[in-house]
């Protein structure tokens, strides 16, 4: 069974000052939950990655394929803020800036990567040498090679799931 990240009041809290509203917060710190030791990748035990079964390799040109496609999928920030800001707290980031961070897809919505899941979305830094940024670059050339026919759709997300940064030297597209 994968782990799934609480949204608490925290969460809330947190997320109704990204949205601006001024507020007050009580509480007792507690130890992260997730380890930074593995940046830039996340903490698998928190972030394992996930699919979205609607997506397959039969039916990619119908899919991920489509221009806009992610679009009709993208979970909306307000699902995905209070995602964020437990991330933030979860993983124990001593800078706590939500605009610092994407909250991103592990398996990215371009690669069919399960778009509500807790498991598949996690904070991933915008500072570091390789970034969220970085990753951006990472999903649209094996999206690219995928759709071209270069790779199987497996063979993408096995890679990206495994290890974003080396994603594209093991699928040889690199």
């Amino acid at each position: 069974m994968r782990p799934l990240r609480r949204v608490t009041a925290t969460t809330t809290a947190l997320g109704m000052a990204a949205a601006g509203l001024i507020i007050a917060v009580s509480g007792t710190a507690h130890a992260s939950a997730c380890s930074q030791s593995y940046l830039p990748l996340p903490d698998s035990s928190c972030t394992p990655g996930s699919y979205n079964p609607d997506v397959t390799q039969s039916n990619i040109h119908s899919t991920i394929c489509v221009s806009g496609w992610t679009d009709t999928v993208r979970p909306p920030t307000s699902y995905t803020n209070p995602l964020k800001a437990q991330g933030i707290i979860d993983y124990g980031y001593s800078d706590t800036n939500m605009s610092d961070y994407e909250e991103d897809h592990l398996v990215p919505l371009e690669l069919g990567g399960a778009p509500r899941d807790p498991g598949n979305l996690w904070p991933e830094p915008h500072y570091g040498t390789k970034t969220a940024y970085t990753k951006d670059g990472t999903e649209t050339k094996l999206k690219n090679a995928v759709c071209n026919g270069t790779i199987t759709l497996s063979a993408a997300r096995s890679a990206i799931k495994n290890n974003w940064t080396t994603a594209l030297q093991v699928t040889g597209i690199g």
